[in-house]
């Protein structure tokens, strides 16, 4: 006996939940916050394709009741099985195919909130006839009650990960890229989705650049232009896309901030309609706040316009902060995770802890600074160096620190992590060398026209007897201090 109701076009041998080679369902702490924002207690609820078990539990313990649409049976028997606790429960779990799922299913009189942040794509099967995903968006729209509310996820097929993963575009289709025919017709970035949406009659109230993905979804972000949420999102994909890479993903999504682009370039997004007011970022406590800039930032600004000046003044006032602060402050207190506004310095967030105070703890932070700079190809006022502990000494004893050997880091090699900041730190080695060749060239230049002087060759002429009366003086005592240490 089944607990779920097959409506047809069902995937029997497939799961969405458990994938062998697909994608994982839609989840995270983002979806999950804004889900407790939009919904409300009375509401009669679709969750249409999958969503993690855990958030679907979420979602019926805030509502009236909650309908669930997914294709695969064994992610139905599960879902039904987890969640539904009373045979009687209003609660039902529907499985097959959206083009199955007609008005004899479901609730009669339509829905107030129909869910669907996994995308649409995921709500076919092969026996699903070709159905757009504007047909798709139809046959949900068509069930919401009116001014219901659309909570629709969407994968950006040209985000971040196209311009990070070198082989992504050779990579073998996974085994849920079968589906075609919604893959192909949905709208190709943010501004076709929104008209898609409005040509669709929806209202669209809010949207958010997802972070990193919809199946993590960790960060769901309205704006990434200020500074704290530009962070965030910079350090999500960093740990999402971490190892070898076309870009260094942080540096990738920092400079991204700069152009305006990171919103059409998140990694997916969240399309709200029919939703009252919203928070413009959830978790609403995973973006710090105050102002100010990340002093990793503000130094490597620094960096790109050669200002030694503000490296000079903000490195000692860093250090004097950073030595006054308590232990477990102080131990995470990176560059990359304080935010310096004009002289003051705060905690960003939460990192690992060091092992050692004073010195020896200024110098691993300062190295880790130099580190990061390196692996991110930033551009450096002095003459570049795959070997930190130069610059590392060079920052230190700006606050008047000595690196001594005690303190030395181990000498090692830092190669930039993308290999598009390889290639400019190829190109910037490449102009230093041939800048050097060309002052070694002037200055041959000038030695040799020195020795072509007229004075060069007369005290030349005054000094070389004396030269060689030097040497030959230097011969004899050594050959009689020889001769002297023979005879004892």
């Amino acid at each position: 006996m089944t607990r779920s109701i097959l409506i047809g076009a069902e995937m029997l041998n497939w799961s969405d939940l458990n994938p062998v080679d697909a994608r994982p369902a839609a989840a995270g702490p983002a979806a999950a916050a804004l889900l407790a924002a939009a919904l409300q207690p009375s509401d009669k609820v679709l969750l249409a394709g999958p969503h993690s078990v855990d958030l679907i539990i979420d979602v019926a313990s805030r509502v009236a009741s909650v309908d669930v649409l997914v294709r695969s049976a064994p992610d139905a028997e599960e879902i039904a099985e987890r969640y539904i606790v009373q045979p009687l429960t209003e609660n039902r779990v529907f499985c097959g195919a959206l083009d199955r799922f007609t008005p004899e299913y479901g609730a009669a009189d339509g829905y107030d909130a129909i869910i669907a942040l996994d995308g649409l794509d995921r709500l076919v099967s092969p026996d699903t006839a070709k159905l757009t995903w504007a047909d798709a968006l139809a046959a949900l729209q068509a069930r919401l009650v009116p001014g219901g509310r659309l909570l629709l996820g969407a994968q950006n097929e040209f985000g971040f990960e196209r311009l990070i993963q070198p082989n992504i575009a050779a990579a073998l289709p996974r085994d849920d890229e079968w589906a075609r025919n919604l893959t192909d017709t949905a709208p190709a970035g943010l501004k076709p989705l929104e008209n898609a949406l409005q040509d669709a009659g929806l209202a669209v109230t809010h949207r958010y650049a997802v972070f990193p993905s919809l199946v993590e979804a960790r960060v769901a972000l309205t704006d990434v232009s200020g500074p704290m949420p530009a962070a965030v999102a910079a350090r999500l994909m960093a740990e999402r896309y971490s190892g070898t890479n076309l870009m260094d993903p942080y540096r990738l999504v920092q400079d991204t901030v700069r152009s305006g682009l990171t919103v059409e370039l998140a990694p997916a997004w969240y399309v709200v309609a029919g939703a009252g007011q919203l928070p413009d970022a959830f978790p609403i406590e995973a973006i710090p706040s105050g102002p100010g800039v990340l002093l990793e930032e503000y130094l490597l600004d620094a960096f790109r316009v050669d200002d030694q000046a503000a490296v000079r003044r903000t490195i000692p006032d860093y250090v004097k902060w950073l030595l006054k602060q308590p232990r477990h402050i102080a131990e995470v207190a990176a560059p990359d995770n304080v935010v310096i506004n004009g002289a003051s310095f705060r905690l960003f967030g939460e990192g690992e802890p060091t092992e050692e105070r004073g010195k020896a703890m200024v110098i691993e932070h300062l190295g880790r600074f130099v580190r990061r700079s390196l692996e991110g190809g930033s551009r450096q006022p002095w003459p570049a160096s795959g070997y930190p502990q130069g610059l590392t000494a060079r920052l230190a004893s700006m606050a008047g620190i000595t690196m001594t050997k005690a303190l030395t880091p181990p000498r090692e090699m830092i190669r930039p992590l993308g290999t598009e900041e390889q290639l400019v730190t190829v190109a910037r080695l490449t102009e230093e060398l041939s800048a050097a060749s060309a002052r070694a060239i002037l200055f041959h230049g000038q030695i040799s026209g020195i020795r072509q002087s007229k004075p060069y060759r007369v005290g030349h002429t005054v000094t070389g007897p004396l030269r060689v009366t030097r040497r030959h003086v230097l011969r004899v005592v050594r050959k009689a201090k020889r001769v002297a240490r023979g005879r004892r």
